[in-house]
């Protein structure tokens, strides 16, 4: 996806979010903040784009978004599990109403067996108990390329649990 669609897609998710009074968190690791820098590039997504956590080791996973290390070492970072404890504890480590999480191989290293580079999970979570899984398999497109189809992907679960949510009183 090209920068311009990522930044129209964030535009379109920071205005249904603002029309909603809902806020959101994110949660990175392979994209290294590239979530957050897609939706700060926007003027005025500070009231909407709480904050984000870049979670790249998995100390990091375990100390700013208490993902258990049991799931860390039973299922690894790439994962349904993991995914998705970083999304709760992104809500958990924060005032919002949605959360997004991203955790895969973007290459050209680190594949494994059953988890090849190109390989992302996606977790969404809502405030409300909303919970969410996409795993992606992008291939072997480039370091680069995975971040962005990553970044698009989380852009699309979070406009969806959006639209889920009633707007806030």
């Amino acid at each position: 996806m090209a920068e311009q669609e990522l930044i129209d897609a964030a535009r379109a998710l920071l205005d249904l979010c603002r029309k909603k009074k809902l806020t959101i968190a994110a949660a990175e690791s392979c994209t290294g903040g590239l979530l957050a820098a897609a939706l700060t590039e926007i003027p005025g997504s500070s009231d909407v784009f709480e904050r984000g956590f870049v979670t790249y080791s998995n100390d990091a996973k375990q100390a700013m978004l208490g993902v258990p290390a049991d799931v860390l070492a039973t299922f690894g970072a790439v994962s349904r599990e993991t995914a998705q404890a970083m999304a709760r504890g992104a809500l958990a480590h924060s005032p919002t109403d949605l959360a997004v999480a991203i955790t895969g191989i973007a290459g050209p290293g680190g594949a494994m067996p059953g988890k090849p580079v190109g390989l992302v999970h996606f977790a969404a979570a809502s405030r409300g108990g909303r919970l969410s899984h996409v795993a992606q398999q992008f291939g072997d497109i480039g370091r680069g390329p995975v971040r962005c189809e990553s970044v698009a992907q989380a852009l699309a679960m979070l406009r969806a649990l959006a639209e889920q949510e009633a707007a806030s009183p």
